[in-house]
């Protein structure tokens, strides 16, 4: 099984460059192969994810993964395009890492009889250098003007601010990472997005010149969209795995949204889905746009992936609720999380609420005569259901959970009334 993977990562296009020998060594037997994950917050996000699958994959097919989260390396941070990253203290880095950990158990076997996954901090190490030390096992062997070579060095170089010593350093400790996991777990691969190949290569250099041996690379894309923008950002910002900073509905909806012309590279480089599945759903794309079954194909698997069936279920239902389905049975808390974007009002508790007053409390309607009007013409909803009736009192009853009404005036035009109890 182990010698179909890097067949498997072809046709997915998640091949970018690869060192030369990468598919016999992987043809030969199980080998162990890393990624490193920076705690830069305390979450990760769904850029991040592709590298978590990516080991998951590597662990499908027969081989042994090792996460490695940069304690140490994340008190330097890789060299951003533009500028410096801000530093961050070694209590933030320390809550990240702890944040990333169950992140990662989501998708990766620790518990494996023949092939279980690892996760290591390179702050094991790493943070036990000392200078001196560091500059004669490590730095001796890496040329100044081999490091200037690198892409993520020179982009900097030409940037007005330049680069730090600090950042310009990060190469060496990355090559080291990869020694000491060769020397550790006898570890002979790295993989990663096309952005790492110059790490990658350092840390293969590295184990050639102490080890005498030769160890591999391996780099997919990164990722654009169809429209020219960074995959993984909404105008709501970075779309994260942890629940607490993106809802599931609202990461549910984000691969719902994905453009057709996005939708088939995704499901190759984000789901397990065969290749036989995904040409069926090319086909659907091509024939059935409207009908979307690649994207929502898409939604559920990647959302069941990270947040379990569970939550797919509870998107799904909720997702219903904006296009006008029945609120029953939907937990408040779920309304509130798709209503989000809407106004909203906090009223106190009393015995009725007479529909044209609340209109206008709320201010979908400017007057006492437009929501009449609004009623009359069968233009206002609560909780989903027209209303028509202009005399009409709504009671805590009416209310979900006795707490909350939906009102909406025409299609889109939401206000949700919170009633203080």
């Amino acid at each position: 099984m182990a010698a179909d993977l890097f067949d498997e990562l072809s046709w997915r296009g998640m091949v970018s460059d690869a060192t030369e020998g990468l598919r016999e060594a992987m043809a030969a037997g199980p080998i162990t192969g890393y990624i490193g994950f920076d705690p830069t917050a305390s979450s990760l996000h769904v850029g991040s994810l592709l590298t978590m699958i990516g080991l998951a994959r590597l662990q499908r097919f027969g081989h042994l993964p090792i996460a490695i989260v940069g304690g140490g390396t994340g008190m330097i941070g890789d060299p951003k395009p533009t500028q410096e990253r801000p530093l961050l203290s070694r209590e933030d880095i320390e809550r990240n890492v702890e944040g990333i950990r169950p992140q990662l158990a989501r998708l990766l076997d620790f518990d494996s009889r023949t092939n279980p996954a690892r996760i290591v901090n390179n702050a094991d190490w790493l943070a036990s250098f000392d200078l001196l030390g560091f500059l004669r096992d490590t730095g001796k062997y890496f040329t100044v003007n081999y490091l200037l070579q690198k892409e993520a060095v020179s982009r900097r170089l030409e940037s007005e601010e330049g680069i730090s010593f600090t950042e310009f350093s990060y190469p060496l400790l990355q090559a080291r990472d990869y020694l000491e996991l060769f020397d550790r777990f006898n570890c002979t691969l790295q993989m990663g997005g096309t952005d790492q190949w110059g790490n990658i290569t350092a840390g293969i250099d590295l184990v050639r010149k102490l080890r005498a041996r030769r160890v591999h690379g391996l780099v997919w894309p990164l990722l654009t969209t169809a429209a020219g923008t960074k995959f993984g950002k909404t105008e709501a910002g970075t779309v994260w795995l942890d629940p607490d900073r993106t809802s599931p509905f609202r990461f549910y909806q984000f691969w719902l949204n994905t453009d057709d012309r996005d939708v088939v590279r995704l499901l190759k480089f984000y789901t397990f889905m065969t290749k036989a599945e995904i040409d069926e759903l090319a086909r659907a794309t091509e024939e059935r746009p409207q009908a979307r079954e690649a994207q929502r194909a898409l939604a559920r698997t990647v959302t069941a992936l990270v947040h379990g069936d569970d939550q797919v279920r509870r998107a799904e239902q909720a997702a219903q609720v904006l296009f006008g389905g029945s609120l029953d049975g939907v937990p408040v808390e779920d309304i509130l999380m798709v209503f989000d974007d809407a106004p909203s009002t906090e009223v106190s508790s009393r015995p009725d609420f007479v529909i044209g007053d609340l209109l206008v409390e709320v201010k979908l309607a400017s007057s006492k005569s437009e929501a009449m009007r609004l009623l009359k013409a069968g233009g206002i909803y609560v909780n989903n259901q027209r209303v028509t009736d202009e005399k009409m009192r709504l009671t805590t009853a009416d209310a979900i959970d006795g707490r909350l009404l939906v009102l909406r005036k025409g299609r889109k035009d939401q206000h949700i009334v919170k009633i203080r109890r």
